[in-house]
C-alpha cells in the first residue's frame, strides 16, 4: 500500500482522493449489498489469475488507479506492466493480478471505468498532439472535467502530451465576457484582480479583434481567443508580436488543429480532450486452469 501511495505521490495524485474516489465509487457498485451473483456461484476461497488486456491500439493512463481499486478490494498480488502514458497495441497486458476470484470481480468495473476513461482521455490527446506536430503550439485542456474526476482526467491529458491550464478557480484569474460585464469594461476587470490579487497571473478572453489593443496596453500573461477564425488568430498573431502568449479556443476541431497552430498562438484549448473522449476498450481475463 505505501510503494503504491508513493508511485500516485510520484505522480502528481493524491492518494487520500483517490481511494476516497474508489471508496464511493464502491461502495454505489454495491449499494449497501453484496455482489449477488459472485457469491452464488464462486467459493468464498477460491483464488484465480487475470490479466487486464488492451483491446484497442492507444496511449494508457490510470494503471495505478486501477491497481489502487484492486488494493481496496483486497488483491494485493498484482504487476504494473506498462508506464503510464504509454503507447499500446490491441492485445498488450497491461496489469496481472492473483488473488480471490470474488474480490477480483468486485474490483473488475470500477478498475475498468477508471482505466478505459482516462486512457480514452490520453489517446484522444496524444491524437491532438500529433496532429499539431512541427509546431510550437501546446495542446491545453480546460476545467470541462467530470464532476469529481478533475485530478485524474487532468492527469490524464498529460500522459497523453497535453498540458494542464488552471486546476481551480483559485489558482490564476481568466476574466471572461460575464467578468466584464460585471466590472463594467475589461480594463476595470483586469485592475480589480490585480489589486485583490496582485501575485496571480490573469488571462483576458476576448471575441473581437477591436478589443485587442486595449487587452495589449494592459500586459496580461496570456490573451484567449474566443471563436477566432484562422485569419483573426494570424492577425492577433501579427499585432502582439510576441509581447504575451496567444491561446485560441472555441470551433477547433481535429482537423484544423494544424491550421491554428501555424497561426503562431501559443495554445490551443480543447474542452473535448475531457468531456468528449470515447472510452479505450480495456477488458479482464481470466487465465483458465489458473
Amino acid at each position: 500500500m505505501n510503494l503504491l501511495r508513493d508511485n500516485l505521490k510520484t505522480l502528481g495524485l493524491s492518494s487520500n482522493h483517490i481511494f476516497q474516489q474508489i471508496k464511493d465509487t464502491i461502495g454505489e457498485d454495491l449499494a449497501g449489498g453484496e455482489d449477488i451473483t459472485s457469491v452464488a456461484t464462486i467459493a468464498d476461497s477460491q483464488v484465480i489469475s487475470a490479466d487486464f488486456v488492451a483491446r484497442s491500439t492507444g496511449v494508457v493512463s490510470g494503471l495505478h488507479v486501477a491497481a489502487a481499486v484492486l488494493e481496496y478490494c483486497g488483491v494485493n498480488h498484482y504487476e504494473v506492466l506498462v508506464d503510464e502514458g504509454a503507447k499500446v497495441s490491441a492485445g498488450k497486458v497491461l496489469i496481472t493480478a492473483q488473488g480471490n476470484t470474488r474480490k477480483l470481480l468486485l474490483a473488475e468495473r470500477t478498475a475498468l471505468n477508471f482505466l478505459s476513461h482516462l486512457s480514452g482521455i490520453s489517446t484522444l490527446t496524444s491524437q491532438w498532439v500529433a496532429a499539431v506536430a512541427g509546431t510550437k503550439c501546446e495542446i491545453r485542456d480546460t476545467r470541462k472535467t467530470t464532476p469529481g474526476l478533475r485530478q485524474l482526467e487532468k492527469f490524464a491529458v498529460r500522459m497523453g502530451g497535453g498540458t494542464n491550464h488552471r486546476v481551480s478557480l483559485s489558482e490564476a484569474a481568466l476574466i471572461k465576457d460575464n467578468h466584464i460585464v460585471a466590472a463594467g469594461s475589461i480594463t476595470a476587470a483586469f485592475k480589480l484582480i490585480k489589486e485583490k490579487y496582485p501575485n496571480k497571473s490573469v488571462e483576458i478572453e476576448i471575441d473581437s479583434i477591436n478589443q485587442l489593443a486595449e487587452v495589449i496596453s494592459l500586459k496580461p500573461d496570456l490573451i484567449l481567443l474566443d471563436n477566432m477564425s484562422v485569419e483573426q488568430c494570424k492577425e492577433a498573431v501579427l499585432k502582439t508580436a510576441g509581447s504575451v502568449k496567444l491561446e485560441a479556443s472555441g470551433g477547433l476541431v481535429i482537423s484544423n488543429a494544424k491550421a491554428y497552430a501555424d497561426t503562431g498562438v501559443n495554445y490551443l484549448a480543447v474542452g473535448a480532450l475531457t468531456h468528449a473522449a470515447p472510452a479505450f476498450d480495456i477488458g479482464l481475463d481470466f487465465r483458465k486452469g489458473k
